[in-house]
């Protein structure tokens, strides 16, 4: 019997080279062979695509899906007036398509992180995408009578995009190391506001091409069948942990209770979580009302109508999507460069750029419901430099998570991370500021000022969620370099030496 420092019992320990497959069944590693043969046909074909399956070419078609990912959960937000129109729901209704859909996500994160620790993750992958993208396409067909399908419909593509957030990263974390895999990860996490912020462009621009706002439905879907069929063509299934130990291989994983407790002992990998959380209650909020907000300040300043008719002015998603996408790279951009130059100051870089990050989004956030009272222009000022110092940490927070657990316990974590951010984050946060916003309203419903003035203090909630996750960056900042150095001393034990692997190979 192994046990590694935690205490955990290390299953199957022994040197034979063997994987899982998803139907359980074990498969021998396969061994060269001296012969020599001709090339059959098809030979040359399976050559030159096993050519493709670079490493950059594989975080290329996972940063690809992740924007897909991402533009689908968004489209819905970028026509959210037209929806509430189609179904005549009011806000706290609305906002359940996103509590819903996050609550499927979260749900079947860990599900899908201890699977993705123990099987192919590529197949686990392409089989998610394919079954988000045709219960999608599926639900654009959805008559009015049946809201309470379009919202289940939500919640199943919740679960077939959680396998995708839960797996990829892991991925990219065994084709890369240091700062090659921060950048790598960086450009995976800009996926996140780019395919935000495509998802309101294309929700709006689809339905503004169709005159229908189901087309916005429709359009990803196509997309995200051509993401799985290239996952499933072009990116690899690197060993787990050989890019952190070369000369190595992992003998085998320990149990998944063990890796459950093994991260509740970890203080940076909990705090950098809770963190996530707060980032993700923020992101969620301003994801799904920001645009009807500012819609609505323009209705009280008299420069927009309100919206009574099917088809509701696009300008406002179309702006936040395009700020989104771009704040989304200057984010990365900057949070990729300020690190590595912070880097060569401490060693508790990381943690603490996202720190200083937080607390600054939320003095600029705070400023946007000042500004939108007066100027519409003074709110999208704020609205582009808060979201850039929020989306600084995305890519941050994945690095310190590989940098403070072991390699067989990283999908395992990343899912565990996302169900913590949801459940504490964006699974609650649109429908609790669509509640507040209605229960500020009830007395006066029939004024315009107040529509918009309550949620204005429903989103007021925002800021001070991110104040405390800039506090949670902090504590882990303080335990970052403990938590490290105890993940590399993990990882030796956990590691064969292959000239001793080929030793016992040659000797039976």
């Amino acid at each position: 019997m192994c046990v590694d420092s935690d205490g955990c019992e290390i299953e199957g320990c022994s040197s034979s080279d063997e994987v899982h497959t998803l139907s359980g069944t074990m498969s021998p590693g396969i061994k060269s062979s001296p012969d020599l043969h001709p090339c059959k046909p098809g030979h040359k074909f399976r050559a030159a695509l096993l050519g493709c399956r670079t490493p950059a070419a594989a975080a290329g078609i996972l940063s690809f899906g992740n924007v897909l990912n991402y533009m689908d959960r968004y489209t819905v937000a970028g026509v959210l007036l037209d929806i509430k129109q189609h179904f005549e729901v009011n806000d706290s209704n609305a906002g359940l398509l996103q509590t819903v859909f996050i609550c499927s996500f979260m749900v079947a994160a860990p599900i899908f992180g201890y699977l993705g620790d123990r099987f192919n993750r590529k197949i686990i992958l392409s089989c998610g995408i394919f079954f988000w993208a045709t219960v999608t396409l599926s639900s654009s067909f959805i008559t009015k009578e049946y809201y309470w399908a379009f919202v289940l419909s939500r919640g199943l593509v919740g679960i077939g995009e959680s396998s995708y957030s839960s797996i990829a990263p892991t991925i990219i974390g065994d084709l890369f190391t240091n700062n090659t895999r921060t950048m790598m990860l960086s450009i995976f996490y800009f996926a996140i506001p780019l395919g935000s912020g495509l998802g309101y462009i294309l929700g709006s621009s689809a339905k503004q091409a169709a005159g229908d706002w189901h087309w916005a439905l429709r359009v990803s879907p196509l997309l995200g069948m051509t993401a799985g069929t290239l996952i499933l063509l072009f990116v690899p299934e690197p060993k787990r942990g050989n890019v952190d130990q070369p000369g190595g291989r992992l003998k085998t994983r320990t149990s998944w209770t063990c890796d459950m407790k093994a991260l509740a002992k970890n203080r940076s990998y909990v705090f950098s979580s809770l963190a996530s959380a707060a980032v993700s209650f923020a992101t969620g909020a301003f994801g799904m009302w920001i645009p009807l907000y500012l819609f609505r300040a323009q209705v009280v300043q008299k420069t927009e109508k309100p919206c009574n008719k099917e088809l509701c002015s696009i300008k406002d998603s179309l702006i936040f999507g395009v700020i989104t996408c771009v704040t989304g790279f200057l984010g990365v951009i900057i949070g990729a460069a300020a690190t590595r130059l912070c880097r060569l100051k401490t060693q508790r870089a990381d943690p603490l750029v996202c720190a200083i990050s937080m607390l600054g989004s939320s003095i600029f956030i705070c400023l946007i419901f000042v500004a939108a009272k007066n100027s519409i222009v003074g709110a999208y000022i704020c609205i582009f430099i808060g979201e850039t110092l929020l989306f600084l940490n995305w890519a941050i927070t994945a690095d310190i998570l590989m940098y403070v657990v072991i390699p067989t316990r990283r999908a395992t974590a990343v899912a565990l991370q996302s169900f913590t951010s949801h459940i504490l984050g964006d699974a609650g946060s649109p429908y609790l500021i669509g509640l507040i916003s209605d229960a500020i309203r009830q007395r006066n419903s029939d004024s315009i000022l107040w529509e918009f003035l309550s949620l204005g203090y429903a989103l007021m909630l925002c800021p001070f969620v991110i104040v405390l996750g800039g506090m949670f960056f902090l504590a882990t900042a303080l335990f970052f370099l403990d938590d490290r150095d105890k993940a590399e001393k993990q990882l030796t034990p956990l590691m064969e030496d292959q000239s001793l692997i080929h030793t016992e190979e040659q000797r039976s």
